[in-house]
């Protein structure tokens, strides 16, 4: 039996980070998580792209724009909270469905960082309180994920 499984490795690695200015106060909290996993893990500032959209429905199509730039793998961060109307639940659904579909047209990860919650206090504990960072849990599976990817078909070049 022989096992393929992707290191949490960063050093020479391209990142792009696209993310929602909506519910800012969240989002860069999950950005400064991301930030903080890849240094740690050898990414350098220089090599992290980070491209804001007004808000979470616009996430799917920026990361569109740049698939074929040179990045090894594309971080999708915001938060999405529960309103009064189900426009929520629309939303979340065609973020959901955007990410995905990049993940299976693509040849890098495209991961999802996205947070839904029903209320903000549950948007703030999972940006870095009660219950961890996502962004940093995104950043964590990019980098794996982006060494997998390279070990399934390593003669792929960026872009």
């Amino acid at each position: 039996m022989k096992e393929i499984k992707g290191n949490l490795v960063g050093k020479g690695k391209k990142i792009a980070i696209v993310i929602s200015r909506f519910n800012e106060f969240i989002s860069k909290r999950l950005l400064d998580g991301a930030i903080d996993c890849l240094a740690r893990h050898g990414v350098s500032g220089q090599d992290i792209f980070v491209y804001w959209t007004p808000g979470s429905f616009e996430i799917p199509g920026v990361a569109c724009r740049i698939r074929n730039m040179k990045y090894d793998c594309v971080l999708c961060l915001g938060a999405i909270i529960r309103g009064d109307t189900p426009h929520f639940e629309y939303l979340a659904s065609e973020v959901t469905k955007g990410i995905a579909a990049l993940n299976l047209e693509k040849g890098i990860p495209f991961v999802y960082g996205i947070i839904t919650a029903d209320t903000t206090d549950q948007a703030v504990e999972r940006a870095g309180t009660k219950m961890g960072n996502k962004g940093w849990d995104a950043a964590i599976t990019g980098l794996e994920l982006a060494d997998l990817y390279a070990k399934i078909n390593p003669v792929r070049k960026r872009g």
